[in-house]
């Protein structure tokens, strides 16, 4: 079972980095897929427009927590603007690659960081939709099927 995950995915699950909550975060999104079960929630700290602390808590499988570990490390340290460039491929490249029917929780990752930092905006007084995008609340990527994102 193992072999179907890179050593980087096992690592990252083993032993997730930034996991927990941030009191007085600027930014909270949660996300979730009732087709499998996962949901996640990332918590941003952001001063000067730089993600200086991030966490995260996920309920779900080996590869939603390694997802959420890493597009954490990706985004800590970084820009707004370099945040919101995060996609799901880039997640799952730097974890050297996912079995198909478990890319879903890539995408739930990416959309965990951009409902925080939709959540940061609002707090701010922005309208989110036209920087952030639409956060799909529902997706297709637990059918079973290859991810087609």
């Amino acid at each position: 079972m193992a072999s179907m995950y890179s050593a980087k995915v096992m690592e990252h699950f083993a032993n997730p980095h930034n996991v927990g909550e941030i009191p007085d975060a600027n930014g909270v999104g949660e996300v979730g897929n009732p087709k499998c079960g996962d949901i996640m929630r990332m918590y941003l700290k952001i001063e000067n427009n730089v993600i200086v602390d991030v966490k995260f808590l996920t309920f779900g499988c080996g590869a939603a927590i390694a997802t959420s570990s890493m597009a954490t490390d990706l985004i800590k340290g970084k820009t707004i603007d370099e945040a919101l460039k995060l996609t799901n491929k880039a997640v799952v490249e730097a974890l050297e690659g996912l079995p198909p029917i478990k890319v879903h929780c890539s995408v739930l990752a990416e959309q965990a960081v951009k409902a925080a930092l939709s959540d940061y905006y609002r707090r701010q007084g922005i309208d989110p939709e036209p920087i952030v995008g639409k956060i799909e609340e529902d997706c297709d990527h637990c059918s079973g099927e290859s991810c087609k994102v």
